[in-house]
């Protein structure tokens, strides 16, 4: 087993445990209970005890078998010496935390690592679910071990799209509802791992994200044959001390070009939390 492979296998055991961790407070279709603890860490921006639990597993895990890698996760304070480091893990412990307080099986464990700036392994595991995307660099992607790809869909009108929840119930995609087949969704990685599986043709955001929210899932999306942007047409770089980012726009592949001339002169979404 090489480097590579020795990696992704520790992020795939550190993603389940997480996950495992996650689903103790989990009650489909119901609200949380109190032990999950839900309080705001800004407008409209919520946090469970599943969260920090989660983020300890996996830092302890996978920091644990590699300290000399740089973390960069949304619940751990950030340390800029991650910047000095070749290789970091960039991870969510919960991407769709409100879904998850909801009950939805819309939430995932995304887990990245980025080698010089680009992502070169990635996991995203919805424990609700039960289904594992995971890729590595030149390798391809797998759903619960098995190769997957994107959908062929040439034609951008009618595409299958899935869009955020948030952003949906704010009127930002009432534009969008005539030209594609919409599906509202909470996690955005969640939203990537089912475009490279095929099951989508694309999704975008044209709302801040911050590199943990879609680390993993840009390389799963590349993986399976697809493209993922910001919208001007350029690709990402990953372990910035600006971890922010304005817009994400992932495709099947054809359809990517087409989509970043729809939305060159969409209206972004206003700056938000995070």
């Amino acid at each position: 087993m090489n480097t590579l492979e020795s990696d992704l296998s520790l992020m795939v055991d550190a993603a389940k445990r997480a996950g495992a961790a996650t689903m103790r407070y989990h009650r489909p279709g119901k609200q949380v209970s109190s032990a999950a603890n839900v309080r705001e860490k800004s407008a409209d921006n919520p946090l469970t005890q599943a969260d920090l639990e989660a983020d300890t597993i996996l830092r302890e895990t996978l920091l644990a078998a590699r300290p000399d890698y740089g973390w960069l996760s949304e619940e751990t304070a950030d340390d800029l010496n991650r910047l000095t480091r070749k290789r970091a893990w960039v991870v969510d412990p919960i991407d769709g935390t409100k879904e998850f307080i909801m009950g939805l099986p819309q939430f995932a464990v995304s887990v990245g690592l980025v080698e010089d700036g680009k992502t070169i392994a990635g996991c995203v595991y919805n424990p609700a679910a039960d289904e594992l995307f995971t890729a590595a660099q030149g390798q391809g992607v797998q759903l619960n071990g098995q190769p997957v790809s994107t959908s062929p869909r040439k034609d951008l009108s009618g595409a299958t799209c899935l869009a955020s929840n948030s952003e949906t119930k704010r009127g930002e995609w009432d534009d969008f509802k005539k030209e594609f087949v919409i599906t509202t969704m909470g996690s955005i990685a969640y939203k990537l791992a089912l475009v490279a599986v095929g099951r989508f043709d694309m999704t975008f955001t044209l709302a801040p994200k911050s590199e943990w929210d879609f680390c993993a899932g840009e390389l799963l999306v590349k993986e399976a044959g697809g493209q993922v942007t910001n919208r001007e047409g350029e690709p990402f770089l990953f372990n910035r001390e600006d971890i922010r980012v304005r817009t994400v726009l992932a495709s099947n592949g054809p359809l990517h070009a087409p989509l970043l001339a729809r939305l060159k002169d969409a209206p972004l979404s206003p700056m938000r939390h995070k």
